[in-house]
């Protein structure tokens, strides 16, 4: 219930630690009465609400500057901007899950790529998946990063010749590039994807994409004599029905952390036959006495960038909308 939503989002900003906020603020001073000392009850352990709950929560964006805050994986958003659930060369997928939010400069790069893959590389059009949440932060479910508003997936497969309904939009599989693990599939793969992974990746903006390995390998073969863009093209575990786009920090976002630049070569080379020595290692017997690996700690607002909180707390929390491109808008159902 929204009651609850709200109660549970104002006990977190009011956590101890607020006084961090983005702009220096006054501590007051508080001194206790005099007279008889009063007995002091014991604090109960509690476990802190995992950030993702929070920010899960919240259905709209933080009504503040539009920054990034923090690393890829650890951090929020503030000012975020909707993707239009409908343009004249994209669609957005998965709807009820309302990640089509990003960094105002991330929106306008996929319009640009949907628009000028369609104009100039046989590209129908971009069905877009997971971008961030209004807020950024840890997803309740799936991605570590798109938590800063700078990372969009986008699907390799082709956007159908007609507009989807909502239904299909969270129905619609991806469709894998692949053979098998190691392999493209001749018959879904074509020089039009490799042309939209080459634009995407052009774009001074775009700091990384990663594909599958088996995805890297098929760019290198297909690149010929230009292949300047090949560096920013990163292999990575999954990613074989889906290219993930990330841009740098961009101007503005100062307390945006930066990932390392990828290598300058190609990575055509020993990187790759690294992969496939990876993805061809059989897996070793797990011993009978072994014991399941403990669940990774959750991340907690207090692990985030202090800014965050007041990413958080900014502003009242909404029921979720899609806007499409005519400024309509769609109420997306959860999805259980």
């Amino acid at each position: 219930m929204r009651w609850a939503v709200a109660a549970v989002l104002a006990l977190a900003v009011a956590a101890p630690g607020a006084a961090q906020t983005a702009e220096p603020a006054a501590k007051e001073m508080v001194a206790p009465a005099k007279g008889k000392k009063q007995p002091v009850a014991k604090k109960a352990k509690s476990e802190a609400v995992p950030a993702k709950q929070l920010f899960g929560a919240v259905k709209e964006p933080a009504p503040l500057a539009a920054r990034s805050i923090g690393f890829y994986a650890k951090g929020c958003l503030s000012g975020a901007k909707p993707l239009a659930i409908d343009g004249p060369a994209w669609q957005a997928m998965r709807l009820s899950r309302n990640r089509n939010w990003g960094h105002p400069q991330l929106v306008r790069l996929i319009e640009r790529l949907a628009t000028e893959a369609k104009a100039n590389d046989g590209w129908p059009g971009l069905l877009v998946g997971d971008m961030s949440q209004p807020r950024g932060g840890p997803m309740l479910t799936g991605h570590a990063s798109h938590q800063i508003g700078l990372d969009a997936d986008i699907w390799l497969t082709p956007m159908p010749n007609k507009r989807l309904t909502e239904r299909e939009r969270e129905d619609l599989a991806a469709t894998s590039m692949l053979a098998d693990k190691i392999s493209i599939n001749p018959q879904v793969w074509t020089p039009a994807h490799v042309r939209l992974i080459k634009r995407a990746a052009t774009y001074p903006e775009v700091e990384r994409v990663l594909v599958h390995p088996a995805i890297k390998k098929a760019l290198c073969e297909a690149a010929g004599t230009d292949r300047a863009f090949l560096h920013k093209v990163r292999p990575y575990w999954g990613h074989h029905y889906h290219m993930h786009i990330r841009m740098a920090c961009p101007k503005g976002s100062t307390n945006c952390q930066a990932q390392p630049p990828p290598p300058s070569d190609d990575g055509c080379g020993k990187e790759l036959d690294d992969w496939f020595a990876l993805l061809t290692k059989p897996p070793k017997p797990a011993p009978p006495d072994a014991k399941p690996p403990k669940p990774k700690p959750q991340l907690t607002l207090d692990q985030l960038p202090a800014d965050c909180r007041v990413v958080l707390g900014a502003g009242a929390a909404a029921q979720p909308t899609a806007t499409s491109k005519s400024g309509s808008t769609a109420a997306p159902t959860t999805k259980q």
